[in-house]
């Protein structure tokens, strides 16, 4: 983020010494930081100070706002550094510590984002708390100094409201972790409840749910594409596909590199905030694949095959690991790097675009992306865009056709050359700044996505992809000697203990590459890390997993979180592997802890739907009947993967495939599901077995057959 010119001249602060690239964005301001830590306490309470906590992630745009114009003001950072101790966060590197402080600032509040400011006790409780706060009084906000001088008023000479007010926000905490809700078990009910809600909430003319800012919410599509396959009923997933086709249509999805933006502005998709997250192309690409398989519409599956080849190659270590995120920010000029812009590097005058394409492809280039020669951006309130334009679909194929006067193929290749054309020119523009840290938790989403893809397009780099990740995690992300999981990878460095995100997150990613692959290692290690993952966060008085494992005493509170926002929840993707986890090895216990935990939630999943569609999603598959599908086959035999071919072309969410090999993989299944052990192939062709709770229709090698029992 800086002028490596201009950061020789100042002096380093202790966040010189991480690896975190957003407290490294830091570590040359005036304020005398310090990482989350004794240290840092252990002077507070030397020195009697309250703590100012700040927490933000490198691609946060108002977290670089506040930076340029707080914390590298003399002025400001000599009155931080007198008054308060000072602790950076990076919220991606600690979301343990971020989850805590975030609870108590919407409780405060009523709201919460980043970057966060929150002054805390020296006993780390919060008193008082905001999001950005700005140099000097603005937008009806108190100056940062302000702020300052009146905690510190307030710290020296009425002590006893700030302890009484980090009292009760510590109170309100603990209640948070542990509700005292009784067990319920929600039921189907739960499921109709949570489409009502989405179903009133649908935006009928523009998609999506709710009105600006227009959120992706991968989750909530989950749960919908789920509730259409166990319903039928049309509306569920007449919603899911117009979201997903106004999502791609529109200015939040980059039409010239691939990859969606964070969201959108606006309730028309068209203007976005423009940094990319990891975890956004990972569950998205999985809801336009599901979207494929039940449409068979090829526009689905191409926009997740440009999501994948974005990540593969701007989001993808050289040994595999996936980077976090792409800011939203660059210079528009080279020779200014530190006069940075939103969506810069991604946005376009009409003189750009046809200085670049020949007239008669920018003819149709710009009216089928609705480029203007005054620009295209209707609401910029505060003209950051002015003149220019962000590309959006604003035509159909068939009209582009027929007013340009070309067939159909010939406009697709145009545009296909065209948006080649302008990724070259687009290329010598400054970049975003990358986060490239390797986080666990959102390398497993991506692993999944990869898993999937290749399941369902038959890819092979896609596979090679999730492979190389998934090696990547188990080589570089473990403890050498407990073996368990870490949380995140940079610049060699491993550190931070793993969370519940991260070992449920990565387990579905093991789960999915068995399916992809049938190597039977990426099974065993799923149960394996399950295993870890029950001894490390299974409430077993409750259920319900924790979300950190208890060790770390710097922590308030112990959560469980049970919101499924821009991720899942930890929780709900754990109760879904155990359910899983449970069909590949018949294990009743794993079943009764998944359905102990979902009924810990029962009460949130009856009242709280729209909160909780990922948990839904777990819900609706523990009250199906799963469906096994077991091919007895070798794994590389070109009949295998034609049987395979057809079972992946059905959207089927609940079921388990399983590859009987007489091999290692049929061996170690056996073990679990002794009847795999007599399962063969039928005149030596490769034999699929589609069973119910293990009771199997006749075998078959005919994929047409197949078909018909997957439809059933």
């Amino acid at each position: 983020m800086h002028d490596p010119k201009i950061i020789q001249t100042k002096k380093p602060n202790r966040l010189l010494h991480e690896k975190s690239p957003y407290l490294l964005q830091h570590a040359h301001n005036p304020v005398d930081w310090y990482p989350w830590g004794e240290e840092a306490f252990e002077r507070a309470r030397r020195e009697d100070k309250p703590i100012f906590l700040s927490i933000g992630y490198s691609t946060c745009y108002w977290c670089h706002v506040m930076e340029r114009e707080v914390f590298e003001d003399e002025s400001i950072a000599a009155l931080m550094n007198r008054t308060v101790v000072c602790i950076k966060v990076d919220r991606e590197e600690r979301p343990d510590i971020d989850r805590i402080y975030m609870s108590a600032l919407q409780a405060m509040s009523g709201s919460g984002g980043w970057p966060m400011s929150m002054f805390l006790t020296p006993d780390l409780k919060p008193f008082f708390g905001a999001t950005y706060i700005p140099p000097a009084d603005r937008y009806g906000r108190p100056g940062f100094p302000q702020i300052l001088e009146r905690v510190h008023e307030v710290w020296t000479s009425d002590r006893k409201q700030v302890l009484d007010a980090g009292q009760r926000i510590g109170e309100y905490l603990n209640q948070l972790s542990d509700p005292g809700t009784q067990s319920v078990d929600a039921g189907a009910r739960a499921l109709d409840l949570g489409f009502e809600y989405f179903q009133r909430t649908f935006d009928a003319r523009n998609a999506g749910f709710g009105g600006a800012p227009k959120f992706p919410r991968p989750v909530v599509l989950n749960f919908l594409l789920r509730y259409y396959s166990r319903t039928k009923t049309r509306e569920a997933l007449e919603m899911s596909l117009e979201t997903l086709r106004r999502m791609a249509n529109g200015g939040m999805y980059d039409h010239v590199g691939g990859g969606f933006h964070r969201y959108a502005t606006d309730e028309r998709w068209h203007v976005p905030h423009f940094e990319k997250m990891l975890y956004d192309q990972a569950q998205l690409a999985i809801a336009y694949i599901e979207a494929y398989q039940i449409t068979q519409d090829a526009s689905f599956a191409g926009v997740a095959r440009d999501v994948l080849a974005y990540v593969l190659r701007d989001l993808t270590h050289p040994q595999g690991g996936f980077y976090s995120a792409e800011d939203a920010e660059s210079a528009p000029d080279a020779a200014k790097p530190r006069e940075k812009e939103e969506g810069a590097y991604y946005v376009w005058t009409k003189h750009e675009i046809d200085s670049v394409l020949s007239p008669e492809e920018a003819a149709l280039f710009n009216r089928y992306f609705g480029v203007e020669e005054s620009g295209n951006v209707a609401e910029d309130p505060h003209g950051v865009f002015q003149g220019q334009n962000i590309l959006h679909i604003v035509q159909s194929i068939g009209d582009a056709s027929t007013e340009s006067g070309l067939s159909d193929e010939h406009v697709k290749a145009m545009l296909t050359s065209s948006r080649q054309k302008l990724a070259a020119g687009r290329s010598r523009r400054p970049r975003c700044h990358l986060d490239d840290k390797i986080l666990t938790s959102w390398n497993g989403l991506m692993i999944s996505a990869f898993a999937r893809a290749y399941q369902v397009l038959g890819e092979e780099e896609y596979l090679h992809a999730a492979e190389k990740a998934a090696t990547f995690i188990l080589s570089h992300l473990r403890d050498a000697s407990s073996r368990e999981l870490l949380h995140r990878y940079r610049d060699g460095e491993a550190r931070f203990e793993a969370h519940l995100d991260d070992y449920a997150f990565f387990i579905q990613a093991l789960i999915d590459l068995y399916e992809a692959n049938f190597n039977i290692d990426w099974l065993s290690e799923a149960l394996s890390l399950a295993e870890d993952q029950t001894r490390l966060f299974y409430d077993h008085e409750s259920g319900g997993f924790f979300d950190t494992s208890g060790r770390d005493k710097s922590l308030l509170v112990r959560t469980k979180e049970w919101y499924d926002g821009a991720e899942p929840s930890g929780n709900s993707i754990a109760i879904l592997n155990l359910l899983r986890l449970a069909q590949f090895t018949n294990n009743q216990s794993l079943d009764t802890m998944a359905r102990t935990s979902l009924s810990f939630f029962g009460e949130r999943l009856l009242t709280a739907g729209q909160a909780t569609p990922q948990f839904l999603a777990a819900l609706e598959f523990s009250l199906s009947k799963p469906t096994q599908v077991i091919v007895a086959g070798r794994v590389n035999d070109a009949h295998t993967r034609v049987l395979f071919k057809e079972i992946h072309s059905h959207f089927i969410p609940n079921k388990i495939l399983m590859l009987a090999d007489a091999g290692d993989g049929q061996t170690f299944l056996t073990r679990f599901i002794p009847f795999i052990g007599t399962l063969k192939t039928i005149d030596g062709r490769p034999t699929a077995y589609v069973c119910e709770n293990y009771a199997c229709q006749l075998p078959t090698s005919d994929p047409a057959v197949v078909a018909r029992l997957l439809s059933r």
